[in-house]
């Protein structure tokens, strides 16, 4: 029996959702264009897609990666499965937490029936993937200007945070440069240091926010944090 087999729920048409906490009718909205994280309800990730055409109820989740969920195979229309959905409120900078049942639609787009916000927390942004990966810092002005090597330790779509042996300094900006995956090409980010790190005998450590950032750069950066995301998932133990 497939995972969806276990979870999905009967009789096919899912119940009425619990009603909306009085908290959050007003000061928070679901959003065309959040980018949201899809789990089960026991936290196994399904996919990362855009949420469009909100309504009351309902939605849609236009998948980021067009490959098939290795989870979901066997799912067919008419079946719903409960899932959590994650979203980032971009103007509120708090993370959004929603439920609701998912059908399948054509071109890897997903009905989303049921849906409400379950709560609303001062979450720091989603979609952060541990890495520690080889990475490259260029700063063109200042202190520390140069090209200077680093280490990539997470990224999310919205900042990262990098280790290096060069100094910088709260407010620097510079350009990181980071190959997520072997297959895809490097991602470069214009960065600004909010957060350092001092440890004894070890690297700085930067924490940075991502800057002047439009749609298509932040879904390029969405979809290959998710690539990589699904390939460690997949990786041996």
């Amino acid at each position: 029996m497939g995972l969806f087999e276990r979870l999905k729920k009967k009789p096919a048409v899912p119940p009425p959702p619990p009603p909306k906490p009085a908290q959050d009718s007003e000061d928070v909205s679901v959003y065309s264009h959040m980018r949201v994280e899809v789990t089960t309800k026991d936290g196994q990730m399904l996919f990362v897609a855009k949420l469009m055409c909100p309504q009351r109820h309902t939605a849609e989740l236009h998948q980021y990666s067009e490959a098939d969920v290795p989870l979901l195979k066997d799912c067919s229309e008419s079946e719903a499965l409960p899932v959590h959905i994650r979203g980032y409120h971009d103007r509120l900078r708090k993370a959004v937490y929603m439920e609701g049942f998912i059908s399948p639609m054509p071109r890897h787009i997903w009905l989303v029936s049921h849906l409400y916000v379950a709560r609303v927390g001062n979450d720091r942004a989603f979609f952060r993937l541990d890495t520690d990966l080889p990475a490259s810092i260029s700063k063109f002005s200042g202190r520390s200007a140069g090209d200077f090597p680093c280490r990539l330790l997470n990224i999310s779509v919205g900042g990262a945070c990098v280790a290096s042996e060069q100094r910088y300094w709260e407010g620097d900006k510079f350009l990181l440069s980071v190959k997520l995956l072997e297959d895809r090409e490097t991602s470069i980010m214009y960065c600004q240091v909010l957060r350092v790190v001092e440890k004894e005998d070890a690297p700085f450590e930067y924490g940075c926010q991502f800057l002047e950032l439009n749609d298509a750069d932040q879904d390029k950066i969405t979809e290959n944090i998710f690539a990589a995301q699904l390939k460690s998932r997949s990786a041996p133990k």
